[in-house]
């Protein structure tokens, strides 16, 4: 079958998501800049949750631009990582009115953490189903940068008992990584 209807249910899904989270910055109570103060928090939280989304929209469109066809697992594999992703608006609010509290940073990282390998895991399906030697497979290669990014991921998650900031500085340093374009399936594709 076709991508079209995967690639649209996924964009809107995200379009969603990134709506829900911007309506969670509230107007503050005052007219001066001290008001928006504290607010710092949850427009923090929200910067590097935008981020994530919009990180997750591109590699999402490189990755389908380098398929041509999907099946039912991907179209399952597709769903759990957006099930994961829809769930970034919620700890992106907790963590953010709890001023990046352990457990609200720990269980951000969480979602992360399993966005990563729903990721991981459509990038394999969408791989195993185009053959080896596809497109695909030869721009991911051994998908070092993913793989790394989970590990991060881990780390950060238990870190952040421990120094909730170091944790937090941990997601950061994963979305910088990303914050690049991935250019492997372009460099392919334009062979």
């Amino acid at each position: 079958m076709g991508k079209n209807r995967l690639e649209a249910f996924s964009d809107g899904v995200l379009a969603i998501l990134i709506t829900i989270m911007v309506l969670e910055l509230k107007v503050p109570h005052g007219d001066s800049f001290a008001a928006l103060g504290a607010l710092l928090p949850t427009f923090v939280s929200y910067a590097l949750s935008f981020i994530y989304l919009a990180i997750y929209w591109n590699n999402h469109h490189h990755l389908l631009h380098a398929v041509k066809k999907v099946n039912g697992p991907i179209l399952w594999a597709n769903t759990h990582l957006l099930f994961w992703l829809s769930l970034v608006p919620f700890t992106t609010a907790w963590m953010g009115e709890n001023h990046f509290a352990a457990r609200p940073v720990a269980l951000y990282g969480a979602v992360l953490f399993m966005a990563g390998l729903a990721y991981y895991l459509l990038s394999q399906c969408l791989i195993h189903y185009h053959r080896s030697g596809s497109v695909l497979e030869t721009a991911v290669g051994s998908d070092f940068k993913g793989r790394v990014s989970i590990a991060i991921y881990a780390t950060a998650i238990l870190l952040s008992f421990a120094n909730r900031w170091a944790g937090f500085g941990l997601y950061w340093v994963v979305a910088l990584m990303w914050l690049a374009p991935d250019r492997r399936i372009e460099r392919v594709i334009s062979e």
